[in-house]
């Protein structure tokens, strides 16, 4: 069994009050069980809890099946808004400050909850997420090329080893993620959105290995269109968080460039081109607009 009860279960309650908010899309075959697999965890580890499944506008039995369970609590939208859209209607509707989202398909291990809990809590940690690099990881390998180099965008825009910054298995604090509320997407860039923010804002966070299985089901995620959004996404970040991470390289390839034409120019021409002169000035411009961004985003 994917999420069987573990040893960890026999430690006393660990932390106060917590929100799982799972977004839900077309889940029919397997929401019943991944609501029902969290609540031994949640019961043992936690003084109290609430489970707020988000209906994303499914079109097959979930919203019934959603109705029918006890205890838990239910957000329907009328339309398919997205994965973002349902995890910011979550976080807003969430009683309690520490948040856990994870997805309802049953690819993330409920059994890892404690291993996560307790780094969270002992470390004081605004966000720790499930970085999918456990020993059983089922992952294509289609998505794991796209993905290294993401990260590694991600990595140079935050300066620090981002991990599995996309994840959607993770415990954070409501307080610290509605400071960037405004920030984040309708999609499934959302996690992506939430972790850069925390990181360049030097918020604590932090990354623990756990398994991924197969899905049950069919997959949301469309590899070329996303890739291409991430790549989009973690731009407008840079711009908004560490503009001269991206200014700079731009202004001392065109420095470079320029140096060369005035060499060219002075040694070999012995005249002076349009481009000698263009591109001093294209430097210039550049580093004044970084120098610009840069100051608007440490307002932030």
């Amino acid at each position: 069994m994917r999420n069987k009860v573990n040893k960890f279960l026999t430690l006393p309650v660990c932390m106060n009050k917590i929100s799982v908010i799972i977004p839900v899309y077309n889940e029919e075959n397997v929401i019943r069980e991944t609501v029902a697999s969290l609540r031994p965890y949640l019961e043992q580890l936690t003084s109290g809890y609430e489970i707020i499944c988000v209906n994303d506008g499914s079109t097959d039995s979930t919203p019934a099946l959603l109705d029918e369970m006890k205890e838990i609590t239910v957000i329907h939208h009328k339309t398919n808004r997205g994965y973002g859209a349902s995890l910011k209607n979550g976080i807003r509707n969430a009683q309690f400050n520490h948040i856990l989202i994870i997805d309802a398909d049953g690819t993330y291990p409920v059994s890892s909850l404690p291993e996560m809990l307790k780094p969270y809590l002992k470390n004081g940690l605004d966000m720790l997420i499930g970085s999918r690099t456990g020993a059983n990881t089922t992952y294509p390998f289609v998505k794991k090329v796209p993905k290294y180099f993401i990260r590694k965008y991600a990595n140079y825009i935050t300066g620090k080893n981002t991990g599995d910054f996309n994840s959607g298995f993770r415990i954070f604090k409501k307080d610290v993620a509605m400071r960037f509320f405004d920030l984040y997407p309708d999609g499934f860039s959302f996690t992506t959105t939430i972790t850069v923010s925390m990181l360049c804002k030097g918020y604590y966070v932090d990354f623990i290995p756990v398994d991924y299985f197969k899905r049950v089901g069919k997959s949301k995620i469309a590899p070329v269109k996303d890739t291409i959004n991430f790549f989009r996404l973690l731009t407008r970040l840079a711009i908004f968080f560490r503009p001269l991470k991206l200014f700079m390289p731009v202004v001392f390839a065109l420095l470079a460039i320029s140096l060369i034409f005035i060499v060219r120019d002075v040694f070999i021409l012995r005249d002076l081109t349009q481009s000698t002169v263009l591109f001093p000035i294209l430097t210039s411009l550049f580093f004044l607009m970084g120098l610009m961004a840069d100051m608007i985003a440490r307002k932030f």
